[in-house]
């Protein structure tokens, strides 16, 4: 799944009548960027979510023939739904055919999506999360397992534990992540919600895992001050 239904707040007024999608990074769309790197690495169906500007994004895709996979959307053109809101919306493609990969498309990284695979699969797991160690407002805390076990804003102090140990390590989500189909039952928000505070509230007892691949580039490319610096256009 590429969550792609954002409003691009941050970067306008370059996504007032463009999605951030399909603004240009090194010449091609960043969606394309994403759909070429997930194909690479063997992925054969993918799931958009659309919100804002949702026909540019479905024409683009139309007009290159899928890039020769099967793409399919979930429409949140009425209303927005955050990441959790928008994974659980799409229970209808995912649940009963195992774990599924979810990508932000905001971002680009040199990630080996297979690894990231491979380290969830074989485990009882409910998420695989990609992490990096980076400079970053707020940050997962994780035991020497790996396990997630908290959460830290570091401009404000706010801290929710919700594994108690001790000489937690922290560490920057990358919004890449591997979730098993056993999630949608646990989900039992509506509407729009954060899955960075749903997973926060199943790791009080499901194991979500960090994976750690800090040796990779990793780019936020929503953040206007990377979008400029990486040569967009």
């Amino acid at each position: 799944m590429i969550l792609a239904a954002g409003m691009g707040t941050r970067l306008r007024p370059l996504t007032d009548h463009t999605p951030k999608a399909l603004l240009k990074y090194k010449g091609s769309p960043m969606l394309e960027h994403v759909i070429r790197k997930l194909k690479d690495a063997g992925i054969k169906e993918v799931l958009i979510n659309v919100h804002h500007l949702a026909d540019q994004i479905i024409a683009y895709i139309e007009e290159n023939n899928s890039f020769g996979i099967s793409i399919e959307f979930s429409e949140e053109r009425k209303e927005l739904m955050d990441t959790g809101g928008g994974i659980n919306k799409a229970k209808w493609f995912f649940e009963g055919r195992g774990p599924f990969l979810v990508y932000n498309i905001d971002i680009q990284s040199s990630i080996d999506i297979n690894k990231l695979v491979e380290a969830h699969l074989g485990s009882d797991r409910l998420a695989t999360l990609a992490v990096k160690q980076r400079d970053t407002s707020r940050n997962f805390l994780m035991n020497k397992e790996h396990l997630l076990c908290g959460w830290k804003n570091n401009q404000t102090g706010e801290t929710i534990i919700t594994r108690d140990e001790k000489n937690l390590g922290s560490t920057a989500f990358s919004g890449i992540h591997v979730i098993s189909d056993t999630i949608f039952p646990l989900l039992d928000q509506k509407g729009p919600f954060s899955i960075t505070k749903q997973y926060l509230e199943l790791s009080k007892q499901h194991p979500i895992y960090l994976y750690d691949h800090s040796e990779d580039e990793w780019v936020d490319m929503a953040h206007p001050g990377n979008f400029k610096y990486r040569g967009i256009g």
